[in-house]
C-alpha cells in the first residue's frame, strides 16, 4: 500500500527539470542558472517576475529565497507535504518543505546533524517559516503515542513563546522580539523525540516603552482582553487595556485583525507543555503585577524627593505575593521591608528604578518559561540523536534612529555572514574536492575586519563600551563615543561627525557614530548606549532589604553576554550542516501583490544574496548526478536512448559529445556533471524539447501503423507484400536489439541463447559463428587486460587463465552495515579478503579490500582504515615476478605504501586497473620488492622457497615471504 501510494505520488509529480522551459513565462528557479551573477537588476527582475505568478520561492542552488506575498496562496496542504516527502531537492518546484524534506533525510542517511538558518526583515516571514517546517515535521516523521506527545509539545511550544516573546510593530503585527534557536531531537528511525531552545537578546525595554504605532507583548492583551473573569478579579485587572500605561503610551492607528486576544489558547498551550495549574496562575500572576507596576505614581516632597512608601513600599506589596512563587527564576527573597534605608529618589529617579525592575522582572520570567518549555521537551533517553536547528533570528535592521539594539542585532548578522561565507566556501570547496575538479578561488568581501573591528578584545567597540561603563567617575553616552574616537579614528569602517569630512559631517549628528557593514553603512546614535549596556537595576534599588539580586546583575555587560552568546552559537553551528531561507518583505504596506523594488533590492544587499550567489558560481553554473541527468537528456542521442545499459557517467558524457559540446564547457566529477555556463544547459533542455515533441508526434503516427503490423503478422507466411515485407523487417530489428543486450557470459555458453522467431534463424547461427571467433564477451576483456599485465612476467599467469573472475569476492552481508553506510553513494564494483603486513613489524592482520568507483579502502569490520583515491595512482607501480606469493604493494596512501596478500593476485589487480580506469599503474619486476614505510623511510620484501609457506620479519628487517612451491610471483601497484 505504502508502495502504491508513493507511486501515485510520484506520477502527480512535476519534474523540477521541466521548469526550466518555463524560464521565460516564469523566470528562473535556480539563480545559479542566471546568465549574469553580478546583475543585481538582472536578480530582482526574476524575482518579480515569479512572484507577480505567484511563485514565492526560488533557489539559489539549496539556499531557498522566499517573498512573502502577504496572501494564502493554498500551498501549504497535507498533500503539498505528501508531494514532497522523499524526493530529491531539484525534483520538484522549489518550496519550503522540499528543504525540510531534504534536510531531514541528509540526516537520516549521514547519521550527522543539521541546522535550517531563517533571516530576514521583521515582516518577512521568518516566524512562518519556522512554523512551516515543525509542522512538516509533525506530518511527516514517523509516529506513536508517545512521539505524538513530543511532536505536540514542540508545535504548542511556539505559540507560547509568541504571546510572551513577540509584539506588532510598524513592520509586522507578529515580529519576534528575541532571536530563537531550537533543536528538533531524532532517533535512528527518524522519529521526533524530543527539543531543546535557545533565546537571545529579548527586547524587554518593549515592556515599559513601545514607540508611536506598536504594541506592548502580546500576552498584556491577551490577558486583559481576553483572560477569564475570574483570573482578571483575583489579579485585580479591569477589562480595558487603557486603564494600564504599560499599554496606552500611545495609541495604535490600527489593531491587529488576526491577533487571537484570547489567552486560553496559551493557557491550553501551557498545559500540553505540563505546566502545573499553579504554575499558570503564578505566570499570568507576574503579567498582572507588571501592569500595576506600571500604574505606580510617584508624588514629591518638600525637598523634591519621591515619598519612600510611595517609591518602594507600594512596589514590593504590589509584587510580593507574586514574586515569592517564582524565585527560584526571579531570585528574589522575601524579607520584611525597612523603608528607612531607602536613599533619597526624585521622582524622575523613582520611575527609571519602577521601569528597571519591570523590565529585570519581565526578562527573568522570560527565561523561566524558556526553561520550563525546555524541561518539557527534554529527550531522558541516553541513545544517540541526531539534530535538526531551527535558528530564527533577527535580520539586519537600518532605521531612522538606530540605537543599542539595532548595534547589537547588526553585529550578529555580522557574525551569521561571516560564518555562512565560511560554510558555503566550505561546502562548494568539498564537493569540488569530492568530484575530483579543480578548484577556482572565490573572490568575496571578508567582512572578518568588520567584525575584529566590534568583537575584538581590548580594542573592540564592545570592549570600549564595557570599560567605559566600569570606569571610577561619571560615564556617558558622549564619553563613550569619545572614546571610540580615540581608539578607532584611523579605521577605515567606522567614522564619526568629527572625523568626518564635510560632506559626511551633514548626513551624521553630534552624537553619531557610523560602521561600514558588508551590508552597508549604518549610523548609530549613542544616546542610551551605557544605560542600556549596563541594564542595571537603579542602583540604589540593591540597598532595600526587601529584595536581593545577584551579583550577576552587575557583571557581565549586556554586550559582552550577547557576544559570549553569538560565540557559543557560532560554535553549535559550525558543527552542524548548514541549511539557509532567506526572508524578504514584498512591500511595506503588506499589501497582496505588491512588489517593491527598492525596498526588495534593500534586503537582498542586506542578506547578502548577490555574494552567495557568486560563491555557489564559482566555475560551474549547474551540477546533477549521472543518473538524474541521463534520465532526463537520454532521448537526445541515439545510443542512449531508449535504454541505456552502461555506466551512467559513459552515458552522458556520450550525450554531451553527441550535442557537440567541448571539454571546455563542462567536467565529469566522479558522481556528478558540472556544466559551466547556464546557457549550455539552456540550450540542451531546448534541444530536449523538440526531442519531446518529436517523440510525442513519433508515437501519434505509430497509432497509425499498427493496423500495417498487424496486417503483416497475420500474412507473414505468405507471398511477400508491403504490409508483411515491413513486419519482418521490424521482427529481424527487434531481435538484435534484444540479443545485443543478452549475450551469454562465455563463449562455451550454448544454452543461454535468446530464441529467435523463424524467420531469423540464419542470424543466430551467423552470430554463433561469429562470436566463436571474434567478439569477447566481459569476462574475456578482463581476462584479455590480464594477458597483457601478467602474461610472460609472472610464472604462474599460464595456470591462472582457466580460473573464472567473478564479480566479486565478499557479498554485502560480508561487510559490515556501517561500512556500506559510509560509502554508499560511491557503489561498491570489487571486494576481496586480504591479510595486510605493518609497514614496521609485519605483523598480519586480516583486512577487507574494497574497490569503489571513487576509491580503494581498507576495511576493518567496522573502519575504514585506510582511503586511496585513484587520482593518486600514478605510472610506474611495480609488480614482482618471480613467485606465486599473492603479494602485493599498494601506493597512493599518504602514510606510507600497504603491503597487501590476497589468493586471487589477478583478479584483484585487474579489477582495479579496470574500476580505477588506469592500465598503466601495474610495472612487473624481478626479485624484491622496495616499498615506503612512511614518506622518506624505506622497506624491502624479499621471497624464497621452503618446504611451508610463511610470511616474517628477517634479520636484515625485511619482510620474507617464503612459498612451499614454485609461486607467480607477488604485486605491488
Amino acid at each position: 500500500m505504502l508502495n502504491c501510494d508513493r507511486l501515485q505520488r510520484r506520477k502527480a509529480r512535476v519534474n523540477m527539470e521541466g521548469a526550466l522551459v518555463a524560464r521565460d513565462q516564469v523566470g528562473i528557479q535556480d539563480f545559479v542558472l542566471l546568465d549574469s551573477i553580478t546583475s543585481e537588476t538582472a536578480f530582482l527582475d526574476n524575482l518579480k517576475k515569479r512572484f507577480n505568478e505567484n511563485l514565492i520561492y526560488t533557489y539559489i542552488g539549496t539556499l531557498l529565497v522566499s517573498v512573502n506575498p502577504y496572501k494564502e496562496l493554498g500551498i501549504y496542504t497535507k498533500k503539498q507535504m505528501e508531494n514532497y516527502m522523499g524526493v530529491n531537492f531539484f525534483e520538484l518546484p522549489p518550496h519550503i518543505y522540499a528543504l525540510a524534506d531534504n534536510a531531514y533525510h541528509t540526516m537520516l542517511t549521514e547519521m550527522n546533524n543539521h541546522f535550517i538558518l531563517i533571516s530576514g526583515e521583521s515582516g518577512a516571514g521568518k516566524t512562518e517559516a519556522s512554523k512551516r517546517i515543525l509542522q512538516f515535521y509533525a506530518v511527516s516523521c514517523p509516529s506513536t503515542s508517545l512521539l505524538d506527545r513530543a511532536r505536540d509539545r514542540m508545535l504548542v511550544s511556539n505559540p507560547v513563546l509568541e504571546a510572551f516573546g513577540n509584539a506588532k510593530t510598524l513592520k509586522n503585527d507578529n515580529s519576534s522580539r528575541f532571536g530563537k534557536y531550537m533543536d528538533i531531537q531524532f532517533n535512528r528511525e527518524g522519529e521526533a523525540v524530543g527539543g531543546h531552545i535557545l533565546s537571545y537578546l529579548l527586547e524587554k525595554s518593549r515592556v515599559v516603552y513601545q514607540n508611536h504605532g506598536e504594541r506592548n507583548f502580546h500576552i498584556f492583551y491577551q490577558l486583559v482582553e481576553g483572560g477569564e473573569e475570574e483570573t482578571l478579579r483575583l489579579l485585580g485587572l479591569e477589562r480595558n487595556c487603557q486603564h494600564y500605561c504599560y499599554l496606552v503610551q500611545v495609541r495604535t492607528a490600527k489593531e491587529p485583525s488576526d491577533l487571537k486576544i484570547s489567552c486560553i489558547p496559551v493557557s491550553k498551550a501551557l498545559f500540553v507543555l505540563g505546566f502545573s495549574e499553579k504554575e499558570t496562575e503564578y505566570l499570568f500572576g507576574i503579567i498582572g503585577s507588571i501592569l500595576h507596576l506600571g500604574n505606580v505614581q510617584f508624588e514629591a516632597d518638600s525637598k523634591g524627593y519621591a515619598h519612600p512608601l510611595t517609591a518602594c513600599c507600594i512596589l514590593l506589596q504590589l509584587l510580593g505575593v507574586h514574586v515569592q512563587v517564582l524565585q527560584e527564576a526571579l531570585t528574589f527573597k522575601k524579607i520584611e521591608a525597612k523603608t528607612e534605608e531607602v536613599g533619597p529618589f526624585s521622582v524622575d529617579h523613582a520611575i527609571y528604578a519602577r521601569d528597571a525592575l519591570t523590565k529585570a522582572l519581565y526578562d527573568r520570567t522570560f527565561t523561566w518559561l524558556v526553561n520550563k518549555i525546555n524541561e518539557s521537551l527534554e529527550n531522558k533517553d541516553s541513545t544517540k540523536k541526531t539534530v535538526i536547528g531551527l535558528l530564527d533570528i533577527y535580520g539586519f535592521e537600518v532605521f531612522y534612529v538606530n540605537s543599542f539594539e539595532q548595534f547589537c542585532i547588526n553585529y550578529c548578522n555580522e557574525k551569521l555572514q561571516q560564518l555562512f561565507i565560511q560554510l558555503t566556501l566550505k561546502s562548494e570547496q568539498e564537493e569540488y574536492e569530492a568530484e575530483d575538479i579543480e578548484w577556482e578561488p572565490v573572490q568575496f568581501f571578508n567582512n572578518r575586519i568588520i567584525c575584529d573591528l566590534v568583537e575584538q578584545r581590548h580594542s573592540g567597540i564592545i570592549s570600549i563600551l564595557d570599560e567605559e561603563c566600569m570606569r571610577p567617575g561619571e560615564a556617558t553616552d558622549l564619553t563613550f563615543l569619545e572614546r571610540l574616537e580615540e581608539r578607532l579614528g584611523n579605521h577605515p569602517h567606522f567614522v564619526t561627525h568629527r572625523l568626518a569630512d564635510q560632506k559626511t559631517r551633514k548626513t551624521m549628528d553630534r552624537g553619531d557614530f557610523r560602521l561600514l557593514h558588508y551590508a552597508g553603512e549604518v549610523t548609530y546614535c549613542v544616546v542610551g548606549f551605557i544605560d542600556k549596556n549596563n541594564d542595571l537595576l537603579y542602583r540604589n534599588i540593591k540597598d532595600v532589604s526587601s529584595i536581593q539580586f545577584l551579583t550577576q546583575d552587575l557583571f557581565p555587560q549586556v554586550a559582552t553576554q550577547f557576544k559570549s552568546s553569538l560565540m557559543g552559537l557560532t560554535k553549535i553551528l559550525t558543527a552542524k550542516e548548514p541549511w539557509y531561507v532567506r526572508c524578504l518583505k514584498s512591500n511595506e504596506d503588506k499589501q497582496p501583490g505588491r512588489f517593491d523594488h527598492v525596498l526588495v533590492r534593500h534586503q537582498v544587499k542586506y542578506l547578502g544574496l548577490m555574494e552567495h550567489l557568486r560563491v555557489r558560481r564559482a566555475g560551474f553554473a549547474y551540477r546533477r548526478r549521472y543518473e538524474v541527468f541521463l534520465h532526463r537528456y537520454k532521448p537526445l542521442c541515439p545510443a542512449t536512448w531508449p535504454h541505456w545499459r552502461g555506466v551512467p557517467a559513459d552515458g552522458v558524457e556520450r550525450i554531451l559529445k553527441h550535442l557537440g559540446y567541448s571539454e571546455d564547457e563542462y567536467k565529469m566529477g566522479r558522481t556528478k556533471i558540472f556544466i559551466r555556463h547556464p546557457r549550455t544547459l539552456f540550450a540542451i533542455e531546448d534541444a530536449y524539447e523538440i526531442c519531446k515533441h518529436e517523440l510525442g508526434t513519433c508515437l501519434f503516427t505509430s497509432k497509425k501503423e499498427v493496423h500495417v503490423k498487424v496486417t503483416g503478422y497475420m500474412t507473414r507466411h505468405q507471398a511477400a507484400t508491403t504490409d508483411n515485407s515491413e513486419y519482418l523487417t521490424f521482427v529481424r530489428h527487434n531481435y538484435l536489439t534484444r540479443l545485443k543486450d543478452h549475450l551469454p557470459k562465455t563463449v562455451l555458453d550454448k544454452s543461454t541463447w535468446l530464441t529467435p522467431p523463424p524467420v531469423v534463424k540464419e542470424v543466430r547461427e551467423f552470430v554463433h559463428r561469429l562470436t566463436d571467433g571474434h567478439i569477447l564477451p566481459p569476462q574475456l576483456q578482463l581476462k584479455g587486460l590480464t594477458s597483457e599485465l601478467f602474461k610472460g612476467k609472472k610464472d604462474s599467469y599460464p595456470q591462472s587463465v582457466s580460473r573464472p573472475f567473478v564479480d566479486t569476492r565478499l557479498s554485502e552481508q560480508d561487510i559490515n552495515m556501517r561500512v556500506l553506510q559510509m560509502i554508499r553513494h560511491e557503489r561498491i564494483k570489487y571486494s576481496i579478503p586480504v591479510v595486510k603486513y605493518d609497514r614496521n613489524g609485519f605483523k598480519p592482520r586480516p583486512r577487507q579490500l574494497i574497490l569503489t568507483q571513487t576509491a580503494a579502502y581498507l576495511v576493518e569490520e567496522a573502519k575504514m582504515k585506510q582511503r586511496i583515491e585513484y587520482r593518486s595512482l600514478k605510472g610506474d607501480r611495480s609488480v614482482s615476478g618471480s613467485l606465486s606469493s599473492g603479494l602485493m604493494g599498494l601506493k597512493g596512501w599518504r602514510h606510507g605504501d600497504l603491503v597487501l596478500q590476497c589468493d586471487h593476485l589477478f583478479e584483484a589487480v585487474t579489477k582495479l586497473c579496470v574500476v580505477a580506469n588506469k592500465r598503466n599503474i601495474v610495472k612487473v619486476v624481478q626479485g624484491s620488492i622496495k616499498f615506503d614505510i612512511q614518506p622518506g623511510k624505506e622497506g624491502f620484501v624479499d621471497f624464497g622457497s621452503g618446504q611451508e609457506a610463511m610470511a616474517y620479519k628477517a634479520k636484515n628487517g625485511h619482510l620474507m615471504v617464503v612459498s612451499a612451491s614454485l609461486w607467480c610471483g607477488c604485486c605491488r601497484c
